[in-house]
């Protein structure tokens, strides 16, 4: 795919800045003696002794030096005419390609799915919407938001206006499923201080990444979020999807709290002019 497709892609995933309902004090939040939020203090916890999760969290961001690096042209801030908010450095590594951390001959990707993966970059499919996966949706621009309950932890994207039920209830996932979803179904557990998600049930339609990376009907993925205290959440994500890759692979995601804010309505349709073009 040509740099400048890519770029027209990545900007057209890209099409809201973060707009957060701001400065509202959350109640609870500990602070330093300035009023600064206190990202170490103990991580919050529910009555049931297990970690809060709850919270607008933002991942760590790929500064625009790595991208360039790590991207060369494909990339280039001084060339992506992305909306305010949307500018390259904003968006982590693994949004750009999953992935980035394998040399070309060691990576997972099964040889007969590159071309693939070519063709559905040349051709996307719809840009406002249908294209956003896991774990797509949680690593462009905007932030996330956990809300924990006793039987159920839902994460609202702020992408797309996306949401995803995590139970955890003590149901197992079925072995089949009759209807393929876009986020697939989950179910979690806890392992001590770490919540533990088993998601399946994907249909084949979204994107991993914007570079094209797709996968099929048979993709798990395990998810771990833990909370290592107050302000830092960390996740890691294992992907196994024997019909795409060679084997199973992990990546990690840091996020950090975001304090006095929340997520907010994102829209894509409106006003757009830009998916004529992509077939020229």
């Amino acid at each position: 795919m040509s740099h400048q497709r890519l770029l027209v892609l990545f900007a057209l995933f890209s099409t809201v800045a973060q707009a957060q309902w701001l400065n509202f004090p959350a109640p609870g939040t500990p602070r330093t003696r300035d009023g600064k939020l206190n990202l170490a203090a103990p991580a919050p916890r529910t009555a049931d002794g297990k970690p809060d999760l709850s919270g607008v969290w933002m991942h760590e961001t790929t500064s625009i030096a790595e991208v360039k690096r790590l991207f060369g042209s494909r990339y280039d801030p001084e060339i992506a005419l992305a909306p305010p908010g949307m500018e390259i450095g904003t968006q982590h590594k693994y949004a750009f390609n999953i992935l980035v951390d394998f040399k070309p001959e060691e990576t997972p990707l099964r040889p007969e799915i590159a071309e693939r993966v070519r063709q559905r970059g040349r051709n996307p499919a719809n840009v406002c919407g249908g294209i956003f996966g896991i774990p797509l949706a949680g690593l462009l621009s905007e932030p996330i938001k956990i809300v924990q309950a006793p039987r159920e932890t839902m994460i609202l994207y702020e992408v797309d206006n996306l949401h995803r039920q995590i139970f955890t209830d003590g149901r197992a996932l079925p072995k089949e499923f009759d209807l393929p979803a876009y986020l697939g179904y989950s179910a979690g557990h806890w392992d001590r201080d770490t919540l533990v998600v088993e998601t399946a049930g994907f249909n084949d339609k979204t994107l991993l990444d914007t570079m094209g990376h797709t996968h099929s009907e048979a993709l798990r993925v395990v998810e771990r979020f833990h909370r290592r205290d107050f302000g830092h959440l960390d996740v890691e994500m294992t992907f196994d999807d024997p019909n795409t890759f060679t084997k199973p692979f992990t990546i990690k995601i840091p996020h950090e709290l975001l304090p006095d804010t929340d997520i907010f309505e994102m829209y894509c349709n409106e006003n757009e002019k830009d998916r004529v073009h992509l077939g020229k």
